[in-house]
C-alpha cells in the first residue's frame, strides 16, 4: 500500500530540502513524494529536484499561484492512494512516522484520521514546549496509557471543539474521506478545524497513537502569530464556535454544543494572548481578543 505524501510548497527552500530528506529517511520504504511548489519565485528549488534522482519523489509547479487552501485541495485531487499525508514545508518526518501510522490503521482499519505522537521544534530545529503545546499535549490530548485512543463521532467532535489539539501537517488522512469533505469557505484561519469537525459531524474516526514520530516547527513570527495581533484569529473562532454549535445541535449532540458554547479553553488562550496583543497587536486585535475573553 504506498503512502502518498503531498508537500504543498512556499517558503524557505532550505527547510523544504530538510523536509524532502526526512521522508526519504523513512524505514519503511513504500511511499511516493509529489511537492506542490504555488509559485514560489526561486528557480534553484526545480534544479535541486532535477539533480535529485529519486524516483519516489515528484516535484511539480502550479501554473499560476493558487494560494494555501487552493494547494491543499490540489494535492487532494491528485491523490490515488488509500491514505494520504499533506506535509508541512518545513516540518519532519520521524524515520519511523510511516511504521507508526501503518500500524495504528492496523489496530483502528477504520480511522479517517491519524494522529502520531509530536514534539514541536522553533526556527532553528531545537526541540521545544510553549504554553500552547504542554496544554495540547497534557490538557487536551486525549489519555489512553501507551496504547492507541480512539475518538468517533460525537467524542471526536467534543474533544475538538474543546480544544483542537491535533497537529494538522502530521496527519494521515483517508484519502476517499478528504476528497468526500471540503474545506470551508471564509474560515482561513481555523480551516483544519472546520474539517476535522466536519468529518467527526459525518461519523468520522480519529485515532491517536502518542508514539513520536513528527517534528512540527512553530515559528517564533509566523502567519497565525499575526492573525491574533490583528484580531483575524479570534474573529473566525466565533464565528466557527457558532456554527459548529448549531450544527452540534440540529444532530442532538449535547456535549459538543455546550463546549462549543462555552469555549472554555479558546477563552483562556485569548487570556493568555491578551498581553502581547496589548503590546503588540492592533486596535482592532485588542477589541477582537476581548471580545472573544467576554462575549457570550
Amino acid at each position: 500500500m504506498t503512502h502518498e505524501i503531498f508537500v504543498p510548497f512556499w517558503g524557505d527552500p532550505g527547510l523544504l530540502y530538510s523536509t524532502v530528506e526526512s521522508v526519504r529517511a523513512q524505514r519503511d520504504p513504500d511511499w511516493r513524494l509529489i511537492v506542490i511548489d504555488d509559485c514560489y519565485p526561486d528557480e534553484s528549488v526545480a534544479a535541486w529536484f532535477a539533480q535529485l534522482q529519486d524516483d519516489r519523489v515528484e516535484y511539480r509547479r502550479n501554473e499560476v499561484n493558487l494560494g494555501i487552501t487552493e494547494n491543499y485541495r490540489e494535492a487532494i485531487r491528485r491523490a490515488t492512494s488509500e491514505y494520504i499525508t499533506i506535509l508541512g514545508c518545513d516540518d519532519l518526518m520521524h524515520p519511523n512516522y510511516l511504521e507508526v501510522v501503518r500500524a495504528t490503521i492496523a489496530a483502528v482499519p477504520d480511522a479517517d484520521v491519524i494522529q502520531p505522537g509530536v514534539e514541536v521544534i522553533d526556527e532553528h530545529g531545537a526541540v521545544v514546549r510553549p504554553l500552547v503545546d504542554r496544554v495540547k499535549t497534557g490538557v487536551l490530548a486525549p489519555r489512553h496509557g501507551h496504547g492507541i485512543a480512539v475518538l468517533r463521532a460525537e467524542a471526536m467532535a467534543t474533544s475538538l471543539i474543546r480544544g483542537d489539539w491535533l497537529y494538522w501537517p502530521s496527519l494521515t488522512f483517508r484519502t476517499e474521506t478528504m476528497q468526500r469533505i471540503d474545506f470551508r469557505e471564509g474560515l482561513p484561519i481555523i480551516q483544519d478545524l472546520a474539517l476535522l469537525m466536519d468529518i467527526a459531524f459525518q461519523g468520522g474516526c480519529l485515532a491517536y497513537n502518542p508514539t513520536l514520530a513528527f517534528s512540527y516547527r512553530r515559528h517564533g513570527a509566523s502567519a497565525s502569530q499575526k492573525t491574533l495581533l490583528d484580531g483575524r484569529r479570534f474573529r473566525d473562532e466565533r464565528t466557527y464556535y457558532a456554527q459548529a454549535r448549531s450544527l452540534a445541535e440540529s444532530k442532538g449532540w449535547r456535549r459538543t454544543a455546550t463546549t462549543a458554547r462555552l469555549r472554555a479553553m479558546s477563552r483562556l488562550h485569548a487570556v493568555a494572548e491578551l498581553p502581547g496583543v496589548i503590546r503588540h497587536g492592533t486596535s482592532a486585535g485588542l477589541q477582537s481578543t476581548l471580545a472573544h475573553i467576554f462575549a457570550i
